[in-house]
C-alpha cells in the first residue's frame, strides 16, 4: 500500500499516536494485515473508516499496542524485586513507596506488585498508578478477570490468596482488594505528562517496539518522574545500552538507579 508517509500524519491527527516512532517495518505489517482483514483498499479510506466509526478505532488503537502479557514474566526478575528493591526501597523512602506500572497492559504487572508489596506493608497502604495508551486493555485490567495460561507463571500462594474461580470457566477473578489498590489511567508515554515524585517505576517489554531516538526521550523522562535514587525496572530483552546518557547508572540487571 502506497502513502504510508501521510497515513502517519493523519493516525497523529486522529489518535495522537506518532507512528514514526515505532519501528517501521514491524508496525508497518501490523497495520496492513488489520486493513486488509478488514477488505479495504488504501490508507485513505481506512483513515476515514476510523475517524466515523468509534469501534474501528478502538480495534486499531488495540491492534496497534502489543499486548503480550502474563503475572510473574521472568520469575527471577520478580524474586530479585522481592528479596532486593522493595527492602531497598523501603530503608530509601519509608513506608510510602509511589510506584508506576507504564504500559500496564491488562493489568497483570500492576497487580502482581500489589501482591508483592503486601508481604512488606499492609496491602490498605499500596498505592499504585497504571498506565496504558490502549483503553480496551485498561477496561480487561478493571474487569480482573484472567484465563489459566496467565496465571501459570504465578507462586501457588498468589493464586489461593487473592483469586477466586470464576463460575465454572477456566477464569479466575482477583479479588477487590487487590484491585482497590491499583488506579488505572490511559497515558501516551510519547506525549502525555508523566507522574511525578515516583520511587520506582516499572516499564517492561513495551520499549523494544520503539526507535532509538523515541526510546532516548522516553528514558529521560523516566528519570524526570523518579526521585533521586529511585528505581527504573525494565523487561528482560530491554537493557539499557547507556544507562548514564539518560541519568541512570546500573544496579542490577535490569534495574536502573536515577543518580
Amino acid at each position: 500500500m502506497n502513502g504510508y508517509e501521510k497515513f502517519k500524519t493523519d493516525v497523529y491527527k486522529l489518535t495522537k499516536i506518532d507512528l514514526s516512532c515505532y519501528k517501521e517495518r514491524q508496525m508497518k505489517r501490523r497495520i496492513d494485515s488489520l486493513i486488509s482483514k478488514r477488505k479495504i483498499k488504501s490508507y485513505d479510506e481506512y483513515i476515514s473508516a476510523i475517524s466515523k466509526d468509534k469501534e474501528m478505532l478502538e480495534e486499531f488503537v488495540a491492534y496497534l499496542t502489543i499486548n503480550v502479557s502474563e503475572f510473574y514474566r521472568n520469575p527471577e526478575q520478580w524474586k530479585l524485586l522481592e528479596n532486593e528493591m522493595f527492602p531497598y526501597l523501603f530503608e530509601k523512602f519509608g513506608n510510602n513507596v509511589k510506584i508506576w506500572s507504564a504500559a500496564c497492559s491488562t493489568g497483570d504487572e500492576p497487580y502482581t506488585l500489589v501482591m508483592l508489596l503486601a508481604k512488606f506493608i499492609p496491602i490498605n497502604r499500596i498505592k499504585i498508578i497504571a498506565t496504558d495508551i490502549d483503553k480496551q486493555v485498561l477496561e480487561k485490567a478493571q474487569a480482573g478477570i484472567y484465563d489459566e495460561k496467565s496465571l501459570k507463571g504465578l507462586p501457588k500462594e498468589y493464586i489461593t490468596k487473592y483469586f477466586t474461580k470464576a463460575g465454572i470457566t477456566k477464569s479466575y477473578q482477583i479479588s477487590d482488594e487487590v484491585k482497590k489498590r491499583v488506579e488505572f489511567k490511559q497515558h501516551n508515554l510519547l506525549k502525555d505528562p508523566y507522574p511525578t515524585g515516583c520511587n520506582m517505576i516499572v516499564c517492561r517489554n513495551v520499549m523494544i517496539y520503539f526507535t532509538e531516538e523515541a526510546k532516548n526521550v522516553i528514558y529521560k523522562k523516566f528519570n524526570d518522574a523518579l526521585k533521586k535514587d529511585g528505581i527504573l525496572f525494565v523487561g528482560s530483552t530491554e537493557q539499557i545500552i547507556s544507562p548514564n546518557d539518560s541519568g541512570f547508572s546500573t544496579y542490577k540487571s535490569f534495574f536502573y538507579k536515577k543518580m
